[in-house]
């Protein structure tokens, strides 16, 4: 199980994520209770069921499914989980900017998959507040060394819409 790192605290983890098993379509997967992260294409062939029978909700977005495909459906949603298949793989950055950017999504934005602590400083950057680290990772080390790599950022960004040179003026 993936470590998690919340509001810059070791945190324990509550949602399952749904996986499809071979054979298994959005449409046939019994859908569990309690609290859910729910993939795209699950949410939307059913989210009219969804919705009435779960009270937390939450959404996984892969790197190449589009943001605008649930951009009305956000309130909808406690947490979205963005994956990472791989560290190389930055197209989540770009999903979570334009979750906080583009449509003010304000609720809890995970980065899961492939995360390393090298990667915390810069997905707070872009919006992330909860880091489920790659199995085998300790998240006191990420905490010690990943949040205090830099003092100050040069350029603007979701955590920091000013760049420095405005911010000393």
């Amino acid at each position: 199980m993936a470590q998690l790192i919340k509001n810059h605290s070791p945190a324990s983890d509550s949602w399952s994520v749904l996986q499809l098993a071979e054979g298994e379509t959005p449409e046939t997967v019994a859908l569990p209770a309690g609290d859910v992260i729910f993939p795209l294409a699950v949410w939307l062939a059913r989210k009219a069921e969804i919705v009435s029978c779960h009270k937390r909700i939450g959404l996984l977005l892969q790197p190449d499914e589009p943001v605008e495909a649930v951009a009305g459906d956000l309130e909808y949603f406690i947490v979205i989980a963005v994956n990472f298949p791989k560290f190389v793989d930055g197209r989540g950055y770009s999903t979570a900017a334009l979750l906080r950017q583009r449509y003010r999504y304000e609720g809890e934005l995970r980065a899961v998959g492939d995360v390393l602590h090298d990667q915390l400083f810069y997905l707070k950057r872009v919006g992330f507040d909860s880091y489920a680290l790659k199995e085998g990772k300790d998240p006191a080390v990420a905490l010690q060394s990943a949040f205090a790599t830099f003092g100050d950022s040069y350029q603007a960004s979701t955590d920091q819409p000013q760049p420095l040179f405005r911010r000393r003026a």
